[in-house]
């Protein structure tokens, strides 16, 4: 688990300096880093959507996934965990749970952290969260000079997520075939879009209830590939 820890202290790390800057950064500094982050990350989800084969994949698996997560009220829970820790920690300006809801589902969204815990898991290798770490740790002092701590209480999900596909790699290491992995990229890739047009306020999409999609991707596309 050595690089999901090293994930966990980059963006520890990346959190606190943005912290530190975003007591200096002007509110319109904050608002062309804040525009300029989001259409980055618009771009990287577009680069991620474009790797699917099989769209119908896709679709189905954010459809079903959308339900789901919308019964389970994930987003909602989210958010809820957002407040507490806001409450606990007082920060004024009211994004606290905005910043720890968004950085989270960067982190925690695409083949890159799923990949990279199997890897850490069951071959000791650490490359991929490396990797995924120094990008985390930019990534986060900007989110962090924009929206504040709750970006540095990021870190505690992404350990436990990625914490437990390392501990559980040699169940699911089995089941991730080049095609799954494929359309698990695309899926995520649809959901950091969807982050990106809410930072931009141009969207209100509850996209932690979208994160059951990425389970669902392992359901339909053997099944899709079986019936073709």
């Amino acid at each position: 688990m050595l690089g999901t820890i090293v994930n966990f202290i980059a963006i520890l790390l990346g959190g606190s300096i943005g912290v530190f800057f975003k007591k200096s950064l002007p509110e319109n500094y904050k608002e062309i880093v804040m525009n300029i982050l989001a259409l980055s990350v618009v771009v990287v989800g577009i680069q991620m959507a474009i790797t699917s084969k099989n769209f119908l994949v896709v679709i189905l698996s954010l459809v079903l996934g959308g339900l789901v997560g919308e019964f389970l009220g994930i987003e909602k829970g989210l958010n809820s965990l957002g407040q507490k820790l806001e409450k606990r920690f007082s920060e004024s300006g009211g994004d606290f749970a905005r910043g720890f809801v968004y950085a989270t589902l960067v982190f925690c969204v695409g083949a890159m952290a799923i990949m990279g815990a199997i890897e850490d898991g069951l071959n000791n290798n650490h490359q991929i969260l490396f990797i995924k770490s120094l990008l985390d740790g930019i990534s986060s002092i900007i989110f962090a000079a924009t929206l504040g701590k709750g970006v540095i209480f990021s870190a505690f999900p992404v350990l436990i997520y990625q914490g437990s596909i390392s501990l559980f790699a040699g169940l699911i290491k089995g089941f991730l075939t080049p095609a799954i992995v494929n359309e698990l990229t695309a899926t995520g890739g649809i959901l950091i879009i969807g982050i990106g047009t809410n930072m931009l306020n141009l969207t209100k999409l509850k996209i932690g209830n979208y994160l059951p999609a990425l389970i669902f991707v392992f359901v339909f596309e053997p099944a899709l590939r079986f019936l073709s």
